[in-house]
């Protein structure tokens, strides 16, 4: 005889318990469904991925020319953004541009220039003159003391002549291999790789190197591209980071070469509200030249204390 006793709802058909209806039945069975698929949904979860297929050393090169290409479009006007006559102001005004922008040399050296137009004139520079014209860009002190030593070593082993070899350049006051590239390449026509903090972030974000030494990333760089690309390669790369790829938020939802950028995502995604973020000409603001060139497209930069 079962141990169960009829309700009105009727016996179980398995367990003959009392109370328990064919409603509860059902009930038990969702819950032992939802159990197992849950567990099966961590596992999945917790399951390892599959890494993505790492790309091939050809493959990097052929998609890091192709970047080069397609930012030759975006920027046909891509230049040096430091204003310049001679290869000693565009040598006085990239020492200057440590550790502050383009656009507060260029508002700073029109009377740099104006007090001292040739090395011997800066060489013979009372300091405290100097420190008080350069004061706008920072760290005054100190760069008052390599621009007049710099022009000392020009007037007494150059003729009073900037030199056009890299050795030569790196040995003078203040100068490093990014400021000798910048002369060569844009007073001499020398190819250079000029390796700032704007090209550093950029060819790490696009997975060319995972250098962070400047020696060691121009080096990398070198061997991606021919040498008759790497002034103005230098020149692109600059001109997008500080337009669109920007260090802290980029605008990559409003990027051009979005498609080729293995870091897409690490900044703003919506269009709209991407192309709040750009800067300069692609924003319609002003550049940072006094006197860009004919063909730059956007305003040029105030004067100092016009902005």
């Amino acid at each position: 005889m079962s141990s169960s006793t009829p309700g009105k709802s009727g016996r179980t058909a398995k367990t003959g318990e009392p109370g328990t209806t064919g409603k509860n039945v059902k009930a038990a069975k969702a819950a032992t469904t939802a159990k197992a698929a849950t567990t099966a949904t961590t596992a999945k979860a917790a399951a390892p991925r599959k890494a993505p297929k790492a790309e091939s050393h050809l493959a990097m090169v052929r998609r890091a020319r192709r970047i080069n290409r397609e930012l030759a479009e975006v920027y046909p006007y891509a230049h040096p953004e430091l204003d310049f006559r001679n290869p000693f102001e565009l040598l006085v005004a990239t020492v200057l541009s440590a550790q502050t922008t383009d656009l507060r040399v260029n508002q700073t050296t029109p009377a740099l220039f104006a007090a001292y137009p040739t090395p011997e004139d800066m060489a013979a520079a009372v300091p405290e003159e100097m420190e008080e014209i350069i004061r706008p860009t920072g760290f005054f002190r100190a760069k008052t003391k390599s621009l007049m030593g710099l022009s000392a070593a020009l007037r007494d082993e150059f003729g009073g002549e900037v030199p056009g070899r890299l050795e030569d350049l790196v040995k003078l006051p203040g100068v490093g291999r990014k400021t000798a590239n910048v002369v060569l390449g844009n007073a001499f026509g020398v190819p250079g790789i000029t390796v700032d903090t704007h090209f550093g972030r950029l060819v790490r974000r696009w997975k060319w190197t995972d250098e962070e030494d400047p020696v060691k990333v121009e080096a990398v760089v070198a061997g991606i591209f021919p040498k008759s690309e790497w002034t103005m390669l230098s020149h692109r790369v600059v001109f997008h980071g500080r337009r669109i790829c920007h260090a802290r938020k980029p605008a990559c939802g409003a990027c051009p070469i979005a498609p080729l950028c293995p870091s897409y995502g690490e900044g703003e995604t919506d269009p709209e509200k991407a192309r709040k973020l750009l800067k300069y000409e692609m924003g319609g603001y002003p550049g940072q030249r006094l006197s860009p060139p004919a063909d730059y497209p956007g305003k040029p930069a105030p004067a100092l204390g016009a902005e």
